[in-house]
């Protein structure tokens, strides 16, 4: 898969260094699959949350961070939206 949307990612990471290597990890794992249906992505990543319009939820280190993407399975492109803090993410509107 294609990520695009690092910079948003990599400025997060700036203020909350604790996440930094699971998000290394996460690009990592997301750039060498070739996701093409919600279960493939469930098959990896058990507590991610899918919402309409192909919206994926990743829990980042554990139940702290959370990580909105878009995932567009024919183009093979996972597109980050925005991250934040659990908290900030009971805010968030979709």
């Amino acid at each position: 898969m294609k990520v695009i949307g690092l910079a948003i990612l990599h400025r997060y990471c700036v203020n909350h260094t604790d996440c930094a290597d699971q998000i290394s990890t996460w690009i990592a794992e997301v750039e060498e699959a070739a996701w093409a249906k919600p279960n493939d992505i469930k098959a990896r990543y058990a507590s991610a949350s899918f919402l309409p319009d192909n919206r994926v939820v990743f829990n980042i280190k554990g139940n702290r961070y959370r990580l909105d993407t878009k995932v567009f399975y024919q183009r093979k492109v996972v597109m980050v939206k925005r991250m934040g803090t659990h908290a900030e993410y009971e805010g968030w509107k979709f």
